[in-house]
């Protein structure tokens, strides 16, 4: 089965974020993320609320949230208030922690430490006991009449994917290149055989940009910042794992040329750490190419449950009311209608 959604940036002014969320929903969308970075942007704990009051059908998360920025007992309680407050509607993209954690001066959480938060916070969130700190927790207002809330996990080495495929309902990979796609699952997938779980339910959720334009050249600068966003995950995995690894060079070689990351432009159009991303690399990574011939590749990489996402970076000195939102942005969200 094949859905899809969109992911927006939580820039002031708050009400466009909720707008473009209100939008994907008219045009069939399933679901509408944002980011969770309270330092680059506003805090979407309090903005995500707003877009769940005012939609009624499209599901909600986090693309993606981490469990080392607050408690997180603090998160696993708030997506369940949520998924009171949306009525069922949230579901949770959650990593190691990149801006979010780099930006204050963290590091992104040890492996071994997200496993355990992130099996605490499934059972948690779902209203299932759990043991912590000593402790016996369990939130008993938790609607057992609800859904539970699905658990997708970013990663891209092996010892992440391998906590997807323990823990996880599905894995979140932000890249379209089908061989680095196909891997990643594989990865995923061998890790939960091992721990006894039926590898064919870990599902995939395809995030990345898109930009639609008769000019290919213009289409290309307006994404060249996504392929040097994922090179942050790509250098930790270098300095882990070494050059010489498992992880396929189609996913490392490409940041040898990187000279410098900024994270003030991180997610921007236009960056100028993105200067090392060749149009090569953002076609490959974006699949920037014919709609059916890239339709076609995917399909190839076997990837059950595939949820296509596209990144809408809003710029607010655009302008932030409706019509300025569905001006600058409806060219992107209503191929959804069409496509699905």
């Amino acid at each position: 089965m094949l859905s899809f959604g969109v992911t927006v940036l939580p820039d002031p002014p708050y009400q466009r974020m909720i707008e473009l969320m209100k939008l994907a929903e008219q045009h069939g969308f399933e679901y509408a993320w944002t980011y969770d970075s309270h330092i680059l942007w506003e805090e979407s704990y309090a903005t995500l609320p707003l877009a769940a009051a005012q939609t009624s059908e499209i599901k909600l998360g986090h693309f993606v949230t981490n469990p080392g920025i607050r408690d997180p007992t603090i998160t696993a309680s708030w997506y369940a208030t949520m998924q009171d407050i949306s009525d069922g509607r949230m579901v949770m993209g959650i990593g190691r922690g990149d801006s979010s954690r780099r930006v204050v001066g963290l590091k992104p959480v040890r492996v071994a430490e997200f496993e355990s938060r992130c099996a605490m916070i499934k059972e948690l969130m779902n209203g299932r006991s759990v043991d912590w700190n000593e402790k016996e927790l369990e939130l008993k207002w938790v609607r057992k009449e609800l859904p539970d809330i699905p658990m997708w996990i970013a990663g891209y080495g092996p010892k992440a994917l391998a906590v997807a495929g323990r823990v996880a309902d599905g894995v979140i990979i932000q890249l379209a290149d089908p061989v680095i796609i196909q891997w990643i699952m594989d990865t995923a997938r061998r890790a939960a055989e091992e721990a006894g779980r039926d590898p064919s339910e870990l599902k995939c959720i395809v995030g990345a940009p898109s930009h639609i334009s008769d000019d290919i050249a213009d289409a290309r600068e307006q994404s060249r910042w996504f392929p040097a966003m994922v090179s942050n995950h790509v250098v930790d995995l270098i300095e882990r794992y070494g050059e010489d690894s498992e992880i396929p060079h189609d996913l490392t070689d490409f940041v040898k040329a990187r000279k410098f990351y900024d994270y003030k432009d991180h997610s921007r159009v236009g960056a100028a750490h993105g200067e090392f991303v060749t149009d090569e690399i953002v076609d490959r990574f974006l699949r920037a190419r014919d709609r059916r011939g890239r339709h076609e590749e995917a399909q190839g990489a076997r990837v059950d449950r595939r949820r296509p996402v596209q990144h809408l970076p809003h710029d607010a000195r655009a302008g932030g009311d409706a019509e300025g939102v569905r001006g600058r942005h409806h060219p992107r969200v209503q191929p959804g209608r069409r496509v699905i």
